[in-house]
Order: C-alpha cells, then structure tokens, then sequence
C-alpha cells in the first residue's frame, strides 16, 4: 500500500466534507454498510465509544442509576399514546410489517427513542413511593430514516446512544436529576474529549417534543456549524399521565410520577474529529485513544536490530505497568518514514522513536501528534510520559476553547447578522422570545437558536430582529 493510499488527500480549510470523510474512513474509525445510511463501526472506533460508556457508567452509577435493555420493536398501538410526541418522529420511522410471508398485524416501529416502550413499562414496575425513584440507562442503538444527507457519526439511519430515564415522586427530585445529567455530560466530553460545550435551554421551538423543557450541550464545529452534543429533558408529567406511571404516596395517595430523559451518541466521536483532526489525519485526546504511545524501532542493519527491539520491548513494559495503552510497532517490512505517517493518520498522542544512537544516549524521542513537537526523554524518565500525556489533554482541550472562543461573536444589527452567519460561528444576540422572530431568522438564515446559555437572561437590549425588548441572549448557528 502506498502513502498515497492511506493518506489524506483534501484540505480541512478547503474541503471540510471531503476531509473528515477520509479521515473516518483512513483512519479506520468506521466503514459504509450495504444498506445507504449505516455504517461499520470499526475496532478503533469501537473502543473510542468503549470508553466513553465506562466513563459514564461510573459516572451514572455513582448517582444511582443502573443498566437495562430495550428491545428494538415497539407495537404501533403503544406509540399512538403520545401521539404528539411520536409525531416528531413519524417521517423518520422504519416499520416492520411482515414476518416471513406473514404480516405482523400490528405494525412494529424500528425504536427511534424507547419513551412509549419503557414508559409502558415503568407503568407495571412502579406501584408505591418505595419503588422511587427509579433510574434506568440503555444502552441501545436507535433507528431514524437518514436517506438525503448522510455522514458517518453525525446522521445516520441507526446509530450507537445512551438514553437514560428516570422516574420521581416530585418536580423539584426530577429536575435536579435533569441537571446532575447535564453536568456528567458537560464534565465528560470537556475532560475525555477535549471539546468545550456550552451548556443552557433549548427554546419552545426547539425543545424535544413532549417535554416541558430541554436541557442542551453545544459545540460550534471548525466550519462554523454547530453540534448538538447531549441533551436532558425534563418531562413533567407529559408521559405519566398518558402511560399510567403512578405512585401511591405515604399516605396511600395516587399521584402521577415526574419523569427525565436524556441521551448522547455516537456523534460525539464524529465532533472529536471533527474539532482535533488536521491535515494528517485523525488526532485522539490521550484520555479515549485506544492506542495512547506506539514505539518505533529504528534500525537499518540485522546487527542493531536485535538491541533496538530489546530495549523498545523493555521500554513497552515499563509503560504498560504505568496502565498506558502502548503498541510497539515491529513491523519489519515497513520503513521507519511510511509506519510515521500510518500513526499520524490514526491520531496516536505519543509516538516513540528509538534506534541505535539513542540507546547509545540512553534516551529516545518522543512526539507529539497534536502539535508534532519532539523531545528527548532519558531512559530513566519514562515513566514521565504518564505526565505528558495529561498535558497533551489539558492543551488539547485550551486549543479548542479557544478556537471556540474564536468563533463567537456578539451581533445587534440584523444585517450584520445575515452577513456573519454566511461565515459561520455561534452569533450571541438578542431576542423578544417570540417564535415569530426565531422562525423568520431561521426563513432568513438557516440559523436557529441552539442553546440559551444559563444565566443569558438579559431585558437591556432590542431583539436583533424586531427590535422589541429582549427578553434574553441565546446563541443562534447553522447546525449539523
């Protein structure tokens, strides 16, 4: 295989499409299926999404929360009890209507989220105060017909999430938990990603259907679009009424139970690409990186290759008993150059270089692949790139704030409003709150409010659209 078989052939800054394609696809994160819109999720892309589930289910698990399993069918009839909610998803739907020969009677949707399902459920489970609160988390995969525009991570027709769903005795029990979860969320793609996110409330327009409000994260990706990136529902009472999830209280009193949602995907690996990547290929924050150090031995005669590959295997040892992920590549057939240039592509953060005048040093090189600096590092140092490693994350992370930071600003003229968003970026600007002004902007500028930050409530200016009093500052972007 040559290099410009497995190398990136388009320009972050002139084809951001093309780019992150080859990206996922050349460095072996995913592949396209047979069926248009699904896709292959690869072993490193698999581990990346390992990750990040064991991170949350500790994280979930410490706040109370435990592990189920959802089937994939849902009976048409139990969907048509929230039939407003279940609208938002009508369009998107697969069913299935025939086994073998045989129709199946009652159509049976391919699940595009579980909350008539588990809710249903939940109805049977629950009986008494001493049943709550009941927290449940599944990890499933969800069905969505993404026909038109797909893109490996980001839309697709089924994809890998989480969606967690929570059951309590009062409002103010059930939106704390709405809030603890944007938080796990918040606090896990900031530390295990690298990616800033700003947190806040979708609009009216914009919440989930069915809740009575919508938590949201958001990032603003390097072409200007946004991501959303997790979200958390506070539902109300909107599904136990209609699904029978109540509770009889202390004093042997029927109430209707107060219920959360909320969920992340596997587009979080698609924004990490997104967000980190360069021109070379894909660059992995330390903390998901299946590979966290490769070590290449080089040598050009058998005489030295022996010692070089004795120390690089001492040296993998070392840091294997530091619980570094550590591959060495002793791949004999490649050269030194072509194996630089495979692990670049597949975003290593550390690769280390060692051949015979190092050994004579007693030290090796290390480089970075996210700012491609090299160092030397002293044999009885190595148990410092543990250190480095960490750094390399926290620097991960500031680049990013700030490229995020860089792309927001702060808009009061709807003219330069129209003008900025051809650019892309998060626009801060004020607003009435009425719908009116949020659909005719989006009519205008294919832009919508993506999240209200906490804490944007703000009466001091005119609405960047009709000049009314505003009524807050949210953030409005073209998104994914």
């Amino acid at each position: 295989m040559s290099k410009e078989d497995i190398g990136i052939t388009a320009s972050k800054e002139d084809d951001f499409s093309e780019w992150y394609t080859q990206v996922v696809l050349k460095a072996q994160l995913a592949d396209y299926a047979p069926v248009k819109g699904l896709i292959v999720l690869r072993p490193d892309g698999y581990s990346i999404w390992e990750s990040l589930r064991d991170t949350f289910d500790q994280k979930f698990s410490k706040n109370g929360i435990r592990n189920g399993f959802l089937p994939v069918l849902i009976p048409e009839s139990l969907l048509g009890k929230e039939k407003k909610h279940f609208a938002g998803f009508n369009p998107e739907v697969f069913w299935v209507t025939h086994s073998g020969e045989n129709q199946v009677g009652d159509r049976l949707a391919l699940r595009p989220t579980s909350e008539t399902l588990a809710y249903t459920l939940y109805s049977k489970w629950i009986q008494s105060w001493r049943d709550l609160p009941l927290k449940i988390n599944f990890w499933n995969t969800a069905l969505r017909a993404e026909i038109k525009a797909t893109k490996p991570f980001l839309r697709t027709s089924e994809f890998l999430w989480q969606e967690g769903h929570t059951v309590h005795a009062t409002q103010e029990e059930a939106e704390e938990e709405v809030m603890k979860i944007l938080e796990i969320y918040k606090n896990t793609v900031e530390m295990e990603l690298a990616i800033p996110v700003i947190t806040g409330k979708k609009s009216e327009k914009e919440k989930f259907v069915g809740a009575v409000y919508t938590t949201t994260m958001e990032s603003i990706m390097p072409d200007g679009k946004a991501l959303q990136m997790g979200t958390s529902h506070f539902l109300g009472q909107n599904f136990s009424i209609p699904f029978e999830v109540k509770f009889a209280d202390k004093d042997n009193v029927e109430n209707f139970a107060w219920q959360t949602s909320w969920g992340v995907s596997w587009r979080l690996i698609g924004a990490m690409i997104m967000v980190h990547g360069d021109n070379k290929g894909l660059v992995l924050p330390p903390k998901v990186a299946p590979i966290q150090v490769v070590i290449v031995p080089i040598y050009r005669s058998e005489e030295t290759k022996e010692q070089v590959i004795l120390q690089a295997i001492e040296i993998q040892k070392e840091l294997e008993l530091e619980n570094i992920r550590v591959h060495l590549d002793d791949r004999s057939e490649l050269t030194p150059g072509y194996k630089f240039n495979d692990w670049e592509l597949k975003g290593v953060p550390i690769r280390i270089e060692i051949g015979p005048r190092d050994i004579e040093k007693q030290s090796v090189i290390i480089a970075k692949r996210y700012n491609r600096e090299k160092s030397s590092l002293p044999f009885n140092e190595i148990k410092n790139i543990y250190g480095v490693l960490d750094g390399i994350q926290e620097d991960m992370l500031e680049t990013a704030r700030e490229q995020s930071d860089k792309n927001t600003i702060e808009i009061s003229d709807y003219s330069e409003f129209k003008s900025k968003i051809q650019n892309g970026g998060f626009l801060k600007a004020y607003w009435c709150g009425k719908q009116e002004c949020e659909e005719k902007i989006k009519e205008d500028t294919s832009a919508d409010i993506r999240v209200m930050p906490f804490g944007s409530e703000d009466t001091s200016g005119k609405c960047v659209y009709c000049k009314e009093q505003s009524i807050s500052k949210p953030i409005f972007a073209r998104g994914y």
